[in-house]
């Protein structure tokens, strides 16, 4: 178990609340339990423990939104999300991380603005979201931003918001989604020696705040319509992307 002062752990909690959160169709957020656990772990360290507890949020969202999943969807994606993930474990070491964040974060804001021209001009742009090659790029991206900095969350929830899928839809999608790629990831984070007990130890005594986040993202997701839904997931990954350029 992490040495961690009171406050660091209630730091850990209300991250660990976040993943939830995020896992039930807020993707931006997720954005702050991964600061959050860099700055208590440390940048690399931070990965290997994080990813045990996203697994636990993509069983949770599943678990609730199972039903609403698109799975022509997530077929597009995987593939080169693999490629993607192989490529990111190859430069796990080789890349400096205070590099590959800002370009993570110049994707998502590119990725915001043009999703913001297609709202105010429906004709710009049409066919793109829908374009093979588009749905390759957003894998690939995703798999090298999930494997290096897991920070795939709104680069795919910017793609899903660009084809128009309704709330549910997009929840149940991004769950079946990240579970089968964060399940993915384990034999090779391990392999890199960034899930141990201690690690694991941390994971299972937040996995009940995990379930809470989630419960309370559950509960909003019922109660907004679609077009505030769609408007909160433009403003997180927006933000996102400027944190993660250290713009803010």
């Amino acid at each position: 178990m992490p040495d961690l002062t009171p406050l660091q752990w209630l730091l850990a909690v209300v991250a660990a609340m976040g993943i939830g959160f995020s896992k039930s169709g807020f993707a931006g957020v997720g954005l702050f339990h991964v600061i959050v656990f860099a700055m208590l772990l440390g940048a690399r360290e931070s990965t290997g423990a994080l990813l045990p507890m996203l697994v636990i949020g993509d069983i949770s969202a599943v678990f609730f939104f199972r039903q609403h999943a698109r799975w022509d969807y997530i077929r597009r994606l995987l593939l080169p999300a693999a490629i993607g993930i192989l490529v990111g474990w190859w430069l796990m070491g080789r890349l400096d991380d205070r590099m590959f964040k800002p370009l993570i974060g110049g994707i998502v804001l590119s990725l915001a603005v043009l999703q913001l021209a297609r709202m105010w001009r429906g004709d710009w742009f049409e066919h793109i979201p829908h374009a093979r090659w588009f749905a390759w790029t957003i894998g690939l991206l995703a798999g090298l931003s999930t494997m290096l900095a897991n920070a795939a969350g709104p680069i795919v929830a910017i793609y899903l918001l660009a084809v128009s899928l309704p709330k549910y839809e997009f929840v149940g999608t991004t769950a079946w989604f990240f579970l089968i790629v964060n399940l993915s990831k384990l034999p090779i984070s391990a392999s890199l020696g960034l899930i141990h007990p201690d690690t694991l130890a941390m994971d299972a005594a937040l996995a009940p705040a995990i379930v809470l986040g989630m419960v309370i993202g559950r509960w909003l997701v019922h109660r907004i319509n679609q077009r505030w839904f769609d408007t909160l997931l433009l403003v997180f990954a927006l933000v996102a992307g400027l944190r993660l350029m250290g713009i803010i």
